[in-house]
């Protein structure tokens, strides 16, 4: 905002007189003086403008549309003397007005003179009232001097004897700075005195996206706030979020309990960080989390969903251990049965038959038992329609898992019909699509991929987007296909668990069409099913590959990344896989990993808050 624009705001009547006083004509924007010496000034010729305001009535030269803009007409023909005494003027006449005397500064500082300028400014903010503080600290944020509308709220909060007078501005002031510190402890002050500040608090505090030194700073100011208050509740909270905002999902599941037990919230928070840490893979926390559900709060609302996502999140963590242990499945799949027995099979139960099925067909390879129980919660009465169609999904997925493509896809065709523009419609033609790409008819499948790219859900339409986006880039410059038909084959074997098959696929494919543009995505798929074999050196001379070649830069981040975690994970060398993580947050610094990258390492460090 221009002081012009600032001026208005006041709306001081006396000067707006003043101008009414000196005429109609020097008064009405479309002719006249006035707007003539504007034009000038828009167009650089200052004298002329000059001219035309120092013809003005002294009165007219002061007023609230005319001072900024003959000030401004001063400053730049370097007429800082006279500027100074239209300013000096100014106050006189409306002594009570501060932008005026911040209006002053500004010509000092104009002229070169900071030292006067700044003196003038102390001096403004000195001699502030707590009616002028929001006005005149807007007024200097416009022109750019943040501190000095810093001090104005740092006065007006005097005035006010009140350390939370102002906060809300002063939050906004240093998140846009990114300062740190003083934005810590502003935003806790603020909560500590009234805890419904704390959803502006966390919004404000999002800013900071992943500043791992901020989030620092205000894990360490709400350590020491919590050990000296404790019962102040909005200290776990702010706690909870930090910890999930930087995807420490153990440490936010030790505030979860902590908010349940003092809210008496029936296990709601732990449900929802154990949720959150089994979508990010988290299984130990997920399954911790859970665990305690189950055996704290037996008989509540979160009891049983908590039983069923134990063993899920259980199963989850055995299939993406690599080699898959497969008496552990069975184990799984025995906890599944205890559950049906446990609840029946009944309506309710639906999504835990559907479960054990997948479990069955995908993982255990009996492939008629996850279809009778498919079936079955087809065929239960009362059953959610919403799980009866997924089941339909499912059920299509064991068809293709068998080779039998036209069952996939009938069952697939009813729930995209059952499901029209509804998410669960939009993944059965997802299916549909990923079917027609494993058969390799490319235009049938791009021709559903372009319909789900404009889905309501992201998830889909960034998967159809990305299967897209693979179609296209390789079948470009090969328009027979017949690389991407080899690839897509190959991924068929992968999804139907014939891993030793898709590998060899995928090695012939490599060797019939070197230097394809499929090379980098076939050496990534292998690296990740050697891995799933457990020849883990293999993954890794794989990955190479993808790494040290600057040609695949669009895999390079995801080789990288996935490098360090089988070194983490699979070989157990936290030094190198530290390394690995920190290279690729200096390599690069846009990842999609980054923000899992930045955790790892710290986790690696020993830096994670001891529980």
């Amino acid at each position: 905002m221009s002081l012009l624009s600032a001026l208005r705001k006041k709306s001081y009547l006396g000067l707006v007189g003043l101008l009414l006083a000196a005429g109609p004509a020097l008064g009405q924007e479309g002719g006249g003086p006035i707007a003539s010496a504007r034009e000038y000034a828009r167009k650089g010729q200052w004298l002329k403008a000059e001219a035309m305001f120092e013809g003005l009535p002294k009165d007219a030269q002061l007023a609230p549309n005319v001072l900024p803009d003959y000030l401004r007409v001063l400053v730049e023909l370097k007429k800082y003397k006279d500027a100074e005494k239209l300013a000096r003027r100014a106050i006189k006449k409306s002594p009570a007005e501060p932008t005026l005397g911040v209006a002053l500064g500004s010509v000092y500082a104009a002229a070169g003179d900071s030292a006067a300028a700044n003196k003038q400014y102390g001096r403004v903010v000195a001699s502030l009232k707590p009616e002028q503080v929001l006005p005149l600290a807007s007024e200097f944020q416009q022109r750019g001097l943040v501190r000095w509308s810093e001090q104005a709220y740092l006065q007006g909060r005097q005035l006010a004897n009140n350390r939370t007078e102002y906060a809300q501005q002063l939050i906004d002031l240093y998140s846009r700075q990114s300062r740190v510190e003083p934005l810590v402890g502003e935003a806790l002050n603020l909560v500590e005195q009234d805890e419904k500040q704390l959803p502006f608090v966390r919004n404000m505090l999002q800013n900071l996206g992943q500043n791992e030194q901020a989030f620092g700073a205000l894990e360490k100011s709400l350590i020491t706030r919590t050990q000296s208050n404790p019962e102040q509740s909005a200290w776990p909270e702010l706690l909870l979020w930090l910890y999930q905002q930087r995807r420490d999902f153990s440490n936010a599941l030790v505030q979860a309990r902590a908010l349940d037990r003092r809210q008496r919230t029936e296990g709601r928070h732990v449900m929802d960080v154990a949720t959150i840490a089994q979508r990010n893979k988290d299984y130990d926390t997920a399954i911790e989390g859970y665990a305690y559900l189950a055996k704290e709060y037996r008989g509540g609302q979160f009891y049983q969903p908590a039983r069923q996502k134990l063993i899920q999140a259980r199963e989850e963590q055995v299939r993406n251990t690599f080699p898959v242990d497969q008496a552990k499945l069975r184990a799984l799949a025995a906890d599944y049965q205890q559950l049906l027995t446990e609840l029946g099979r009944t309506a309710q139960s639906a999504d835990v038959l559907r479960n054990l099925a997948l479990l069955y067909a995908f993982q255990l390879d009996e492939k008629n038992k996850g279809m009778q129980l498919l079936q079955e919660v087809i065929d239960l009465p009362r059953a959610d329609p919403q799980l009866v169609d997924e089941a339909k999904i499912a059920l299509g997925d064991i068809y293709l898992l068998r080779g039998e493509p036209w069952e996939a896809t009938l069952l697939y065709s009813q729930v995209e019909k059952s499901r029209k523009d509804q998410p669960l419609g939009y993944e059965a033609k997802l299916r549909n699509a990923r079917l027609s790409y494993f058969a390799g008819d490319f235009k049938l499948a791009q021709s559903h991929l372009d319909i789900l790219k404009l889905a309501t859900s992201r998830e889909i339409a960034n998967d159809a987007m990305q299967l897209s986006l693979l179609i296209g880039d390789n079948t470009a410059m090969d328009t027979s296909g017949v690389a991407m038909r080899a690839y897509a084959a190959a991924e068929l074997q992968v999804f139907q668990n014939k891993i030793p098959q898709a590998i060899k696929a995928l090695d012939d494919l490599l060797t019939k069409y070197p230097g394809h543009a499929l090379t980098d995505e076939a050496w990534y798929l292998k690296a990740q099913l050697q891995r799933r074999s457990g020849d883990y050196n293999g993954a890794l001379e794989t990955l190479q590959r993808i790494v040290g070649n600057p040609k695949y830069d669009i895999l390079s981040d995801d080789a990288l990344f996935l490098t360090a975690e089988i070194q983490e994970q699979n070989r157990q060398d936290r030094v190198r896989a530290q390394e690995l993580y920190t290279s690729l947050l200096t390599k690069y610094p846009g990842s999609i990993y980054g923000a899992e990258a930045r955790k790892r390492v710290r986790l690696l460090r020993g830096n994670a808050v001891p529980q």
